[in-house]
C-alpha cells in the first residue's frame, strides 16, 4: 500500500506555534512517528506539507495514479476550502481527515469541515498521535476494501 500524508498551512510551525493549543511536538517529530509506523506495517508513505491551497489540490489530484489512500490535516483549510473538498471527491481515493485538536471544542467557525463529507473518517483531538491513528484506520479500511473486492 502506498499512502500520501498531507499537512496543511501553518503545520510547519508546530512546536513553536501556540503551544497551549497545539503542544510542543514538531512536524519533524510527527513525520518520524509516521515513518516509524509505516516501516513497522510495511507501508510506503510519502509526506508533504504546504501553506498553499492550490499546491495541496494539485497533490491530491496527482495522487489518483500513485497512491491507495490519503491522510490529510487540512488545518485552516478544513473550514474554508471547497477546492480541497472537491479534489478529494474527484479522485475518489479513500481519505482520512486528521486534526491535532478537537475542532468541535474550539471556536464555532472550526466546527464545520468541508472535508468530512468526502472522507472515510475523521480523527480529531488526539494530538500528534492522531496521524498514526489515521494511518492505521486508513490501512484497515483499505485492507477491508481489498478483502471485499476479492469475494
Amino acid at each position: 500500500m502506498h499512502v500520501l500524508v498531507l499537512h496543511g498551512p501553518n503545520l510547519n510551525l508546530l512546536g513553536r506555534r501556540e503551544k497551549s493549543v497545539y503542544g510542543t511536538t514538531s512536524l519533524k517529530t510527527i513525520n518520524a512517528d509516521i515513518m516509524k509506523f509505516a516501516r513497522k506495517e510495511r507501508l510506503k508513505v510519502e509526506i508533504r506539507q504546504s501553506n498553499l491551497e492550490g499546491e495541496l489540490v494539485s497533490w491530491i489530484q496527482e495522487a489518483n495514479t500513485k497512491f491507495n489512500g490519503i491522510v490529510i490535516n487540512p488545518a485552516g483549510y478544513t473550514h474554508t476550502s471547497v477546492a480541497i473538498r472537491d479534489a478529494i471527491a474527484a479522485v475518489g481515493i479513500p481519505t482520512v481527515e486528521v486534526h491535532l485538536t478537537n475542532i468541535y471544542k474550539r471556536e464555532e467557525f472550526r466546527h464545520h469541515s468541508y472535508i468530512a463529507a468526502v472522507a472515510v473518517g475523521q480523527i480529531s483531538g488526539f494530538g500528534p498521535s492522531g496521524y498514526v491513528l489515521g494511518l492505521r484506520a486508513l490501512t484497515e479500511h483499505l485492507k477491508s476494501a481489498r478483502t471485499a473486492a476479492a469475494r
